[in-house]
């Protein structure tokens, strides 16, 4: 089982001069929570739903509402992502990359294919992956003699 069988291909991406209104209007629109970001092909960066509700501004402020959406326009991807991100080939065993996103605490890593970004697998690809293969093994047994 490799990465390229259970990733998605082609993700949606972000520059790191998108706004973060921008970017969680993407992540909103596309039912996702976290984005590659992206400069000349290559992966610079990772931003998730966590980094845009950190950047958010307290409900303590002292800011009018007209201030903070303002400073929040302004804000940008580049500001607040994880910048040069873990990755994994394409060609990596599914299981070499579930064991990065242990190792890293991270829900998801984006796929390079020599150095481009060609995907992104998630834990929820690893349990699809998971479950088919607890499947195809059920399938084998029921029609063994």
């Amino acid at each position: 089982m490799l990465v390229k069988d259970f990733m998605t291909p082609n993700p949606d991406v972000v520059t790191p001069d998108v706004t973060v209104p921008e970017a969680a209007q993407i992540m909103k629109k596309g039912g996702f929570r976290r984005l590659p970001v992206v400069k000349e092909g290559r992966v610079v960066g990772i931003v998730t739903d966590r980094d845009l509700k950190e950047a958010m501004p307290s409900d303590a402020t002292s800011l009018s509402i007209w201030e903070l959406n303002y400073l929040i326009s302004k804000l940008t991807v580049g500001e607040i992502m994880t910048r040069d991100p873990v990755t994994v080939a394409d060609t990596m065993p599914l299981q070499a990359a579930a064991k990065q996103m242990l190792e890293h605490k991270v829900g998801g890593l984006p796929v390079v294919h020599e150095g481009k970004l060609v995907g992104i697998v998630t834990v929820t690809d690893v349990l699809k992956a998971f479950l088919q293969r607890e499947a195809e093994l059920l399938v084998g047994a029921e029609t063994s003699p």
